[in-house]
């Protein structure tokens, strides 16, 4: 089987699940994990199928770091079973949690919650997969636009993707000789039940953020997911070690 292979973290929902539907238009198959909800996992595989892709589902905490070794050997049975190939192509690390806490109340469980999943997970995680990365692959690590403008109640979130988006380019650079591109997509606010469903449902924030956004609106999944797909295409293959926002032009 000659097809590309994607490994999305929080594929089951939100912006990971849009990100594997989209990669199953254009072809390209997907391991997907989640942590919860195993239904919504496999109602995005059965999904995947009928998209003409194929995909599976494993569970994952992104924030124990000690079962990281064991996921990577579950990938690696994976890939043997399903594709018969050792490596697979795309790093999609989306998998995240929305803590919304004022700088002087964020609490140290706060903070190194955001720690373990957004930033630690994220570095581990890629570091246990690494050795099943495909030469010439793309690591995509989700950011954030709060890290270019700031909103009061995201100072450690916020902080925690800055860090990303500083790995980011040493990724880029270390992994540069075997061909691999590693980039930061920053979206803005969002349309999904991230941070409890916030933007998609209070009618206040979202008109808040439509009057602060150049295009006149809250994004929505398919903004995001779609953008990431593009940026796995070959016609993007010369990109690397970017920060690259999709907000529709928030805060300008």
């Amino acid at each position: 089987m000659n097809s590309k292979i994607a490994l999305v973290t929080g594929g089951n929902r939100g912006l990971g699940q849009n990100t594997v539907l989209h990669l199953a238009r254009r072809g390209v198959d997907s391991i997907m994990t989640y942590r919860n909800h195993s239904s919504e996992a496999e109602a995005v595989v059965d999904e995947v199928e009928r998209l003409g892709a194929h995909a599976v589902a494993l569970p994952l905490d992104v924030a124990d770091h000690s079962t990281f070794a064991d996921f990577a050997a579950r990938v690696e049975a994976l890939l043997q079973k399903h594709w018969q190939r050792e490596r697979f192509d795309f790093l999609v690390n989306n998998a995240g949690i929305g803590v919304h806490a004022g700088f002087a109340d964020t609490t140290e469980a706060q903070f190194d919650q955001l720690l373990n999943v957004h930033f630690k997970g994220v570095f581990f995680l890629t570091q246990a997969l690494l050795p099943l990365i495909a030469d010439g692959g793309r690591i995509v690590n989700l950011s954030t636009g709060l890290t270019r403008f700031a909103l009061p109640g995201y100072a450690a979130y916020a902080a925690m993707k800055g860090a990303i988006e500083v790995l980011t380019r040493y990724l880029a650079k270390e992994l540069g000789p075997r061909g691999i591109a590693v980039n930061a997509v920053a979206p803005g606010a969002i349309e999904t039940d991230f941070g409890g469903g916030v933007v998609r449902d209070n009618s206040q924030i979202n008109a808040f953020i439509a009057a602060q956004t150049a295009l006149g609106r809250a994004g929505v999944p398919d903004d995001i997911g779609g953008f990431i797909a593009a940026l796995l295409a070959d016609d993007h293959r010369w990109i690397s070690g970017q920060r690259i926002e999709v907000s529709g032009g928030m805060f300008l």
